[in-house]
């Protein structure tokens, strides 16, 4: 069965999220990552043709109050693209597009958060992502296995012990739940000042089940100059 075709049973809709509005210092002081060139197209452009595989009924840019670049962007499906305003954090901007979402979804329609800079998600990662959280009935996110070996290092950088990688991911996005689900998680998390790193952190504080889903190490998320480069060869290679 096809996941439009799912969704439909379901009576439920699909909608995206990308926060956008972050400054990246990380990258650069004056660049902002997502509006970087891979092949004539800005990452950001890559990112949301991407994830337009999906069936999406919408998706929400949440951009800085002084972008005057993505609403001008070629973006995929641009008559399904709804723009508002990002906040200081990217919880905050996440908070603010469900908030946005809230007055055109339903409480229990999907969505799914992913970061602006991921441009190399593949079709086949975000459908088993989606086809999880509609037929187990649970929140997901995209993870790999951990690979190497972990240290744990005291404030100098010596080694105090090795730490077992068995049953620890890496955790990526997207990450999915419904609108109601996770705009409670988060608000409640805000409220009760936990450290939100990433939206299954909020859902794992309330208590939400939130399944791993095996992704791939290609999935790379651009935070430095050289993940660009490395973007570029990924996406020349799937292609």
């Amino acid at each position: 069965m096809s996941l439009t075709q799912t969704l439909y049973l379901n009576s439920r809709k699909l909608w995206a999220i990308i926060p956008a509005a972050g400054s990246g210092n990380r990258f650069s002081e004056t660049e902002l990552k997502q509006y970087q060139k891979i092949q004539d197209q800005t990452v950001l452009e890559h990112t949301i043709q991407r994830l337009n595989v999906l069936p999406l009924a919408g998706y929400v840019l949440a951009i800085g109050a002084q972008d005057n670049i993505a609403k001008s962007l070629n973006f995929k499906n641009k008559n399904k693209a709804y723009f508002c305003l990002g906040g200081k954090e990217r919880v905050d901007s996440v908070l603010n597009a469900l908030n946005y979402l809230s007055s055109i979804a339903e409480a229990d329609d999907y969505v799914f958060v992913h970061d602006a800079a991921r441009p190399c998600v593949t079709a086949q990662c975000l459908e088993k992502l989606v086809q999880t959280a509609i037929l187990e009935n649970c929140s997901a996110i995209l993870a790999i296995p951990v690979r190497d070996t972990l240290k744990f290092t005291q404030k100098n950088s010596i080694i105090e012990r090795t730490v077992s990688r068995e049953q620890l991911w890496q955790a990526q996005t997207p990450q999915i739940s419904t609108l109601a689900i996770l705009k409670m998680a988060i608000e409640q998390a805000l409220a009760n000042d936990v450290v939100i790193t990433d939206e299954a952190s909020a859902l794992e504080y309330v208590g939400e089940v939130v399944k791993v889903v095996q992704g791939r190490s290609d999935n790379i998320k651009i935070t430095y100059p050289d993940d660009l480069e490395l973007a570029k060869l990924i996406i020349s290679s799937q292609n």
